[in-house]
């Protein structure tokens, strides 16, 4: 039989946070800050003891990194639309 192992809550929490970096405008950067953060070490643990959720980590790094960048480019776009209309002169009322 195959043994059941241990998935590592780092990498759990890691993938939550970089899913919800994707989700949840502007609050995502540092949302997708802190899972990047968490699945630094969570990879390291799973390599020294061999837990599970290697995947996990892997993916909430990547949804990490993806939310941070969505969410400046989102507030460049923001300014620039900002700056356009207001050079414009056209009002938003």
């Amino acid at each position: 039989m195959s043994e059941i192992k241990k998935t590592n809550s780092k990498a759990i929490a890691s993938l939550v946070l970089g899913i919800l970096s994707l989700i949840i405008p502007f609050l995502g950067i540092l949302l997708g800050i802190i899972g990047l953060i968490i699945s630094f070490p969570s990879l390291k643990e799973i390599k020294n003891t061999g837990e599970g959720g290697r995947g996990m980590a892997i993916a909430g790094r990547v949804c990490s990194i993806i939310g941070i960048i969505l969410g400046i480019l989102s507030i460049i776009a923001i300014i620039i639309l900002s700056l356009v209309t207001y050079n414009s002169g056209v009002t938003t009322f």
